[in-house]
């Protein structure tokens, strides 16, 4: 019987207590920091520095192209999602406030649930979202923030681009935001899905040219997402 690759052992007796630790640092002091800074700006860059050492430690590199929006505007990013590394790639990247949407439950996790409930982010009873979604949006751009969704709804096996769903781009077009298609191509080799083993990589960030919600309906949000996952689609490389 063969032993499991150097990668393995490398992802359980390293790499996984070393990001525990990061966590419950970074996440210890952005509670505290939330007690003087209620809209959550210090907090995420308590994000950003989790993201930084995560990446740093697994020795994944970035390299990004396309522009930001105007400092101080906020959009709703919409991006493909390979891996759970693209979350701290998309916060190290992306240098403004950032807000994600999540389930309510995520809420109760120690030290990430704890950052996600007092930082601002969007946490919402999928069941029964109801109109505090859009309140909380209101909320999030008034502390010019920005909000990262993943419209695809899980990560992708082979790193192709699955169906956008409609429903999260009715938080954009009810809220008059721009969205920013956003395309990650290599994280999946990684972290594939599935997979408790991490590899040091490279991966491709690409910031597409922002697309205007204003006077979009609500039964336009189909054709949104579909605009949107083709853009995201066309940058994915598969090899």
């Amino acid at each position: 019987m063969s032993l499991p690759p150097y990668h393995w052992w490398r992802t359980v007796f390293f790499l996984i207590p070393a990001i525990s630790l990061y966590t419950i640092v970074c996440g210890t002091v952005s509670l505290l920091s939330t007690l003087v800074d209620r809209r959550g700006h210090f907090a995420h860059r308590c994000a950003r520095l989790w993201s930084w050492l995560i990446l740093r430690t697994t020795g994944v590199t970035v390299e990004v192209h396309g522009e930001l929006p105007p400092e101080g505007s906020s959009v709703v990013f919409a991006s493909n999602h390979q891996s759970i590394y693209d979350i701290p790639v998309l916060f190290w990247t992306l240098p403004v406030q950032l807000r994600i949407i999540a389930k309510e439950s995520l809420g109760r996790f120690p030290f990430l649930g704890w950052h996600l409930q007092r930082a601002g982010h969007l946490l919402v009873d999928r069941d029964n979202p109801g109109a505090g979604v859009l309140k909380k949006m209101q909320r999030m751009v008034r502390d010019e923030a920005s909000l990262i969704i993943f419209p695809e709804g899980t990560r992708s096996r082979d790193g192709r681009v699955g169906r956008f769903k409609g429903g999260v781009f009715l938080l954009a077009i009810d809220s008059d935001l721009p969205v920013v298609p956003v395309t990650v191509s290599g994280t999946r080799h990684v972290m594939l899905k599935g997979r408790l083993m991490t590899c040091p990589g490279h991966v491709k960030v690409y910031l597409h040219p922002p697309i205007e919600t204003r006077g979009l309906s609500r039964a336009d949000a189909r054709a949104l997402a579909q605009q949107v996952r083709d853009v995201v689609a066309s940058k994915v490389e598969l090899d």
